[in-house]
C-alpha cells in the first residue's frame, strides 16, 4: 500500500479501481431491477445460465462446474425441473445418468430478461446523454472490454 501512496499515478489507479467496483455493482443491481426472474436463488440462476451457455450436462458435470456436491446440485435441479425450466433425457452412453438442458420456456424467460435489461439501458442512454456523448460512452465500453480481457492481477 505504501507504494501507491508514493506514486500519484498508482494512487489514482487505486482510487479509480474502487470507484469502478462500486459503480459496476450499482449498475448490476439496476439491471437486475429491470427483470422479474422469479424467486430463484443465485445458484439456480447460475445453473440455468450455465446450461444455456455450455449446453446440456449431467448433474455431476454441473456440480463439478459450480463447485458443489452432486447431492446439492440434484436438489437445485429438482426445483428447476418442477418449475419447468430444465428437462432431462437419459444419457445414451450411461442409462444411470440424465442429460439436462433448459426448456423452451426457460430460453424465452432468459431472452425476455435480457431484452428488458437492454431496453432499460437503451432508454437510459438515450434519455441521459446527448448524441455527441454517445462516442465517449462507446470509448468507455471499449476500455471496459480491454479491462475485462486483461491478464493483470
Amino acid at each position: 500500500m505504501k507504494k501507491q501512496q508514493d506514486d500519484p499515478q498508482a494512487a489514482h489507479a487505486l482510487a479509480l479501481a474502487g470507484e469502478l467496483r462500486v459503480l459496476l455493482g450499482k449498475l448490476r443491481r439496476r439491471m437486475r431491477e429491470q427483470t422479474h426472474p422469479g424467486d430463484f436463488t443465485w445458484s439456480q440462476k447460475s445453473v440455468l445460465l450455465r446450461l444455456e451457455r455450455d449446453g446440456p450436462a449431467t448433474v455431476t458435470a454441473l456440480a463439478r462446474a459450480e463447485g458443489v456436491r452432486p447431492q446439492s446440485m440434484g436438489a437445485t435441479v429438482s426445483i428447476l425441473e418442477a418449475a419447468g425450466l430444465v428437462g432431462g433425457k437419459p444419457d445414451p452412453t450411461d442409462g444411470r445418468q440424465t442429460i439436462l438442458s433448459v426448456t423452451a420456456s426457460c430460453l424465452e424467460m432468459l431472452r425476455a430478461g435480457r431484452a428488458a435489461r437492454e431496453d432499460w439501458l437503451f432508454h437510459a442512454i438515450q434519455g441521459n446523454f446527448a448524441p455527441q456523448e454517445y462516442e465517449a460512452l462507446a470509448r468507455a465500453v471499449e476500455l471496459l472490454k480491454r479491462l475485462i480481457d486483461s491478464q493483470a492481477g
